[in-house]
């Protein structure tokens, strides 16, 4: 749920400079001087990388699934959780109390991290195709909760900076759940398996990345008896805020960057991305489509400050 930012990116070189300034020959330009011109270098390299955003790659052991099982898995102690700790301040959007959560430690970080525990011990491979989506996308977001609680206090996600590589932001590519005897990331839940295996637009509207830009945390665990009409409703939720789409004034629209990110899963052209909004537009955002020439795209947008209750 993120794109590579420039400002981590260029503290990444900086920070790999740092070493060899100090031990550089008297009359020699530290190598730290030399930061712009390298980040340049690495862009140029590398086209695309400040916005990039990874690719759908599936893991093919993750297809395997039993679509006779009856298997039901319990989400109720995530659902407590949720009920707890998430707020709903206006339609389509939700924050999540971080610090409570960790104040009523039992009923906050410990009982996600139990929800967890419990999670990574289910065998994922003996259940339904819905039952695995329910499973995965309320482990994602249990996990982002957890990662927070973690590090918490932080002004946002990406001040996370515990995934590796020299050039990581945030903690998405951090390991932290082995199940069926593979580690898996944030990022190979949602790119090597949700994605890929679904390829349904709207599980981006379903996986949080505690962000105020992001798609809301649902209130209510994603169950697979209603998980359509979840997914439905997480869409339309996003869809009709203005961090989704507004009009800049002009004739044109801002969109959130999400849109911009993963332009493919949303469809090919514009007439498929506006055909993928009216699915879900409210009354007033089909008019603002409808009514419209072109659909032009003026700016992109994502705030990624915490989801936490503002003061």
């Amino acid at each position: 749920m993120r794109s590579l930012p420039l400002l981590p990116f260029v503290s990444g070189l900086c920070r790999l400079c740092r070493p060899v300034r100090r031990a550089s020959l008297p009359g020699w330009p530290g190598l730290a001087s030399l930061a712009p011109v390298l980040v340049v270098m690495v862009m140029l390299a590398m086209p695309g990388a400040v916005n990039a955003a990874p690719k759908a790659d599936l893991w093919p052991d993750w297809q395997v699934y039993d679509p006779q099982s009856t298997i039901m898995v319990d989400h109720a102690e995530w659902q407590g959780v949720l009920d707890r700790f998430v707020d709903q301040p206006e339609a389509g959007v939700t924050t999540f109390d971080y610090q409570r959560a960790l104040s009523e430690r039992a009923n906050g970080i410990y009982a996600v991290a139990h929800y967890i525990d419990q999670m990574v011990d289910i065998s994922v491979s003996r259940l339904n195709r819905a039952e695995q989506m329910a499973y995965w996308i309320n482990l994602y977001n249990a996990l982002t909760v957890k990662v927070v609680l973690d590090h918490y206090p932080v002004a946002s996600i990406r001040d996370i900076d515990i995934s590796p590589g020299l050039f990581a932001s945030g903690p998405w590519g951090k390991k932290l759940v082995r199940i069926e005897g593979r580690t898996l990331s944030l990022d190979d839940i949602e790119h090597r398996i949700l994605r890929p295996i679904w390829q349904d637009a709207r599980i981006h509207y379903a996986v949080n990345c505690a962000s105020i830009g992001c798609p809301a945390l649902a209130r209510d665990a994603y169950d697979a008896k209603r998980i359509e009409s979840q997914l439905d409703q997480a869409a339309r939720g996003f869809i009709n805020h203005a961090r989704a789409i507004h009009s800049d004034g002009d004739g044109g629209f801002v969109i959130s960057s999400l849109y911009d990110w993963y332009r493919d899963d949303f469809g090919a052209g514009d007439a498929q991305f506006v055909a993928h909004l009216l699915t879900f537009a409210g009354p007033e955002l089909t008019a603002q489509l409808d009514h419209i020439g072109g659909f032009d795209v003026s700016d992109d947008e994502y705030d990624w400050a915490l989801n936490a209750p503002q003061s």
